[in-house]
């Protein structure tokens, strides 16, 4: 099946599949499965291990990304903080410089306070990936387009660098979505996603996955994931499978207007940068082209004073002033402030997360609506 008939049919569905031919999984709203007899199983013993909602939104992701297991967690920092438990005290990390601030914290604090270290490099440049490897490397951890200056990877070329040198490549798919990019099909070893993102679609469940690329690694996780306990409940697992039935459509229409919101800043005079894939002149679009089937709807600009970007948020009325990103609803994010304020302040600086940044998740409204609010906001 294609992408947009994935979204909506479960890899697995026959029509027999539900009872009563119910067009939509139940809601197994159980804790526990009882048992046809001693030593017997239907294949679902307790939920915080499996539960068949939760199953078919993973088999769903697992189709889309091409992976070999999909696990469904609470959140997508539960999955980020899940994968980090495959390392161990002692093993070093080299991370994208510009990730989701969540992602920061999270290695800053209990990554390096469990013993592992971690270097944060520019990996548009390869040669900073190979530079900064050591004998105790186990992962290169990257996210492209990467939040919030959507810098883009060359996902082969990291993966090449991985393999030659026995390290895990760890990729984070929110801001593109597995309509758009399969990291795995790319030569990943794992992919991270915010389900809560674009995949539900409507900023109204907490998700997150983690999909592997062979059978080892999903014992590891499978295993950590019954262990430690960060999965996904049935009923959200049913919402996000309801978002999912929408995601091809969301997408299309998200990036038809982000391009044309793109274009329209380009030439406000109040805006000094635009920073997005789909623009040719972007210094990413031909390898995002490469690996990508689209460039999704997020945006970060830069206006010309803290003053303008400051008084934007007062402006806006239907643009949200609001952090997260990926529903049908636009949102606008100080990520200085928001996404970011954990990321240590020099960097923040570096990558130019300054006071007149800003970053905009374009939703499904009108597109002249949305441009009409954002003169206004900039006015």
């Amino acid at each position: 099946m294609n992408i947009e008939t994935l979204c909506v049919h479960s890899p697995n569905e026959d029509k027999n599949a539900h009872a009563y031919g119910a067009m939509t999984v139940p809601i197994y709203q159980t804790a526990t499965f009882s048992h046809p007899g001693v030593g017997e199983s239907t294949g679902y013993d307790y939920s915080r291990q499996s539960n068949p909602t939760r199953t078919e939104l993973e088999d769903c992701i697992s189709a889309m990304e091409g992976a070999y297991d999909t696990v469904a967690t609470s959140t997508g920092m539960a999955a980020c903080s899940l994968v980090l438990e495959l390392f161990n005290s002692g093993d070093h990390i080299i991370s994208q410089e510009d990730i989701y601030g969540g992602s920061t914290r999270l290695f800053n604090t209990l990554g390096v306070e469990r013993g592992r270290s971690f270097s944060y490099v520019d990996t548009t440049k390869p040669e900073n990936v190979i530079n900064a490897i050591k004998e105790n490397t186990k992962a290169i951890f990257i996210e492209t387009p990467s939040n919030p200056t959507m810098l883009v990877t060359d996902i082969r070329e990291m993966a090449k660098i991985a393999k030659e040198h026995k390290l895990l490549l760890i990729v984070d798919n929110t801001f593109l979505s597995p309509y758009f990019q399969n990291p795995i099909k790319l030569g990943a070893d794992i992919v991270i996603h915010s389900g809560t993102k674009y995949i539900a679609g409507h900023n109204d469940t907490l998700a997150g996955f983690i999909c592997t690329a062979n059978e080892e690694l999903s014992e590891k996780i499978r295993f950590m994931y019954k262990t430690i306990g960060p999965s996904l409940s049935p009923f959200d697992s049913f919402l996000v499978l309801r978002g999912l039935k929408t995601l091809a459509v969301r997408m299309d229409r998200i990036e038809e207007n982000a391009l044309k919101i793109a274009n329209f800043l380009k030439t406000n005079k109040k805006v000094t940068n635009v920073y997005y894939v789909g623009l040719p002149e972007h210094p990413g679009y031909e390898i995002n082209k490469s690996q990508s089937r689209g460039f999704g709807g997020m945006i970060a600009f830069t206006t010309d004073t803290a003053k303008t970007a400051r008084d934007a948020f007062e402006k806006i009325e239907i643009i949200k002033y609001a952090e997260s990103l990926g529903g049908v609803e636009s949102l606008i994010t100080f990520p200085m402030i928001q996404t970011h304020a954990d990321v240590p302040v020099e960097v923040r600086e570096r990558l130019g997360i300054t006071d007149t940044f800003l970053r905009l998740s374009v939703g499904i409204e009108n597109v002249d609506d949305l441009i009409k609010d954002l003169e206004r906001a900039l006015a």
